[in-house]
């Protein structure tokens, strides 16, 4: 079954401009319009004005490499359109585009929106009086439109709008109906998430590798054979130490986006918020690759976290007062009380001599997130039948990081009679 006649597509990003090429090829007569005024220096370009078709409603039209017609105004795009197909940025450019067209979309038409964008915005698009409306965001990024291998997460309010669109939708990719527009967006964001997840935890392998001093090539190897496989194969070229892609398939502004619209509608916290995805140097318009290569976490930032650890293992209160902060404080539940000490009090606990069982003594930071010019970590310490976790609050002032505060728990010990000094 081949998609409708005439499809316009508004936003010739990356993703618009592949969607609009894709569907010219199978026959149809796209028509593409972006506010930018043409397609993106990154995708396929008018070459200039060309003769093109004229018909009903439809003006002069410029023709990209594409095979696709390109129209400077947004409702010479829709004029005469069956479908009208979404691709842009966000829920405000969808509202913006929406009204500007209001008006110039036939009644008969459906307008399909693959933007990622949050629950209670698709809902309220879907609401809007007009043509027909299938909200459905996909999986996957370039490459998989141009294979025909896109996952379309669709939901309609009237089930035969689906109906309609789904040769156009199925000429790119795969169609799951879902139930909501709300349920749809709600579906996308978790998925993006699951693909930050991913990004992070291969950066963090590869920043382990690198401490172990394996070679990065070997490394990815082992990698590409796992769970982090197929994200290892796509950005294997740039992980071997070569620059950023110089068209991006997924940008880390894009990702940062979608945490950001995830947690404002979960109300949850995210693993280090978005702070991985706004890479120190990197342009929001980077691909992702670049976070999956971010640096490790600086020496200066872990060195207040290893002065702290020498002050356990020394029992030197010195090396307490190089980690911290003079204003700092260390709270926690003692004894089924809650204790602050200031920087004084606590160091006055340490007598200047290790733990008789020191040897036998662990400590190791688990984590640590970095804000800008704050920081927070976590520390595990297991002290004779103690185990405790330290949470840090770090400040950076010029090039110097100390820790500001810590609170700390006590995890249920063998020896309940335990009074390591905290």
């Amino acid at each position: 079954m081949t998609p409708p006649q005439t499809i316009a597509v508004l936003g010739l990003g990356r993703m618009g401009t592949a969607i609009a090429t894709r569907l010219a090829e199978t026959g149809a007569d796209v028509t593409g319009w972006t506010r930018s005024g043409g397609p993106r220096s990154d995708g396929p370009r008018s070459d200039g004005p060309q003769k093109g078709r004229t018909g009903e409603g439809r003006p002069r039209e410029d023709r990209a490499p594409g095979g696709f017609a390109t129209v400077p105004d947004a409702k010479e795009a829709v004029a005469g359109a069956d479908v009208v197909l979404l691709a842009l940025f966000d829920g405000a450019a969808c509202r913006e585009v929406l009204d500007a067209v209001d008006g110039a979309l036939r009644a008969d038409a459906v307008v399909v929106n693959t933007a990622t964008i949050a629950p209670d915005e698709a809902a309220a698009l879907a609401r809007r009086p007009g043509p027909a409306y299938v909200h459905a965001p996909v999986l996957g990024s370039v490459p998989a439109v141009a294979a025909g291998a896109l996952t379309f997460l669709a939901a309609a309010e009237e089930p035969a709008a689906l109906d309609r669109v789904r040769p156009v939708l199925e000429a790119l990719g795969t169609v799951r109906s879902v139930d909501g527009a709300a349920t749809a967006a709600a579906l996308k964001l978790v998925a993006n998430h699951s693909l930050a997840g991913a990004v992070l935890a291969l950066r963090d392998a590869l920043h382990q590798a690198d401490a172990l001093g394996l070679p990065r090539d070997r490394a990815l190897d082992v990698l590409e054979r796992g769970r982090l496989g197929g994200l290892v194969a796509g950005k294997r070229p740039y992980l071997l130490d070569g620059p950023p892609p110089a068209t991006a398939e997924f940008t880390v502004g894009a990702l940062a986006k979608d945490l950001a619209l995830l947690a404002e509608a979960s109300r949850l916290p995210l693993r280090g918020g978005t702070a991985p995805f706004g890479t120190p140097g990197a342009a929001s318009d980077a691909d992702i690759a670049v976070a999956a290569t971010a640096p490790a976490v600086p020496d200066a930032l872990l060195a207040p976290l290893r002065a702290y650890a020498r002050g356990h293992a020394t029992g030197d209160p010195r090396h307490f007062r190089e980690a911290f902060l003079p204003t700092a404080h260390i709270e926690g539940i003692r004894d089924s009380a809650f204790v602050t000490w200031p920087l004084d009090e606590y160091c006055a606990l340490f007598q200047g001599r290790p733990a008789p069982d020191e040897a036998t003594r662990s400590r190791r930071v688990d984590t640590v997130d970095v804000h800008g010019t704050v920081a927070t970590a976590t520390m595990t310490l297991r002290h004779g039948p103690d185990t405790f976790t330290d949470v840090f609050l770090l400040v950076r002032t010029g090039d110097t990081w100390r820790i500001a505060n810590k609170a700390y728990h006590r995890h249920p010990a063998a020896d309940a009679a335990s009074s390591s000094a905290r």
